[in-house]
């Protein structure tokens, strides 16, 4: 009948220490950039990425993924593993700022790409071993920057073996591999996609990225990333896909990751923006859910508010 009681018995507790905050940085110095598409998220420059990272860690927030927009694209990614590339840049004055906020950065070649895919792209075709390649190049040149882990989710065949592989030959045997395991060719995308400058310029990324159909298929590709050498798994978008995180949390004992995206931040902040809903509550209503289908850690554009909604209550 009270409140106190009530938290007493709560089964699933939800803490500022388990989110990770996604942020996208760009090149050069002013303003940060409003993303029309999700409302409260902004692109950043060095400077401001600065700032922000010093009051995410000032709140208590477990980590942070960065995503990088270059100035430079071209069709075989090479900005995206410069020593000076923009995320490279970005960890090293992440690790600076904050030296026990968990730097974790986004593997990945479509923010890099001048055609918008997730690979190197030969007669229309992704293909898949050249990619990994280039993915190497980019988890290594990430680990000497000072990333705490690295985040492949390009969903390649063979990446996570590939980048433990080029890692551990590097001088990086402890550095820990977040497989996007079980990412979805879902919907929600369309927001991160604007924010990111990610767009494919032609076709789509079905061919491999799973079908939102096959829950199979989503618990073997994940296992297989366990024999492959992930330290940690995710599942990507996040409430459209409990099932999968349920069943997961139930055949491996990896600590498991789900990234609530721009899609899902965004239905719940435009129908706040409408006075529809209660905002507050329906972000801890959805990441407890999250928490409670097996989540360790979950991603969410909502971290610093609710960061801050919980500092408000103290």
């Amino acid at each position: 009948m009270t409140e106190a009681l009530r938290r007493l018995v709560r089964e699933t507790h939800l803490s500022v220490e388990q989110l990770i905050q996604p942020l996208f940085v760009v090149e050069g110095k002013g303003p940060r950039q409003p993303i029309a598409s999700m409302p409260g998220i902004e692109r950043l420059s060095l400077d401001e990425f600065e700032r922000e990272i010093h009051e995410l860690a000032g709140l208590g927030i477990g980590g942070v993924i960065l995503f990088g927009i270059p100035d430079q694209k071209d069709e075989v990614a090479t900005s995206a593993y410069l020593d000076d590339g923009i995320v490279q840049r970005a960890v090293s004055i992440a690790k600076k700022a904050a030296p026990n906020l968990v730097v974790i950065t986004d593997v990945c070649l479509c923010e890099y790409t001048s055609h918008g895919h997730c690979g190197i792209v030969r007669d229309g075709k992704i293909v898949n071993d050249q990619t990994l390649e280039i993915l190497q190049k980019v988890a290594v040149s990430h680990a000497r920057a000072g990333a705490d882990v690295v985040a492949p989710s390009d969903m390649m065949d063979g990446r996570v073996a590939a980048i433990r592989a080029a890692l551990d030959a590097a001088g990086f045997p402890d550095l820990p591999i977040l497989s996007y395991s079980s990412k979805f060719a879902s919907a929600f995308y369309g927001p991160f996609r604007d924010a990111a400058q990610s767009t494919p310029a032609f076709g789509d990324r079905r061919s491999h990225q799973l079908d939102p159909a096959n829950f199979r298929e989503a618990i073997r590709e994940s296992l297989e990333d366990v024999a492959e050498g992930a330290d940690m798994l995710m599942v990507k978008p996040a409430l459209p896909y409990l099932d999968v995180l349920r069943e997961l949390r139930t055949r491996c004992d990896l600590p498991l990751a789900a990234y609530q995206v721009s899609g899902e931040y965004c239905m719940i902040k435009a129908a706040a923006m409408h006075g529809w809903m209660d905002e507050q509550r329906v972000v801890e209503e959805t990441l407890t859910a999250i928490r409670r289908a097996g989540a360790d850690v979950i991603l969410t554009y909502y971290a610093k508010q609710f960061a801050q909604w919980q500092q408000n209550k103290t």
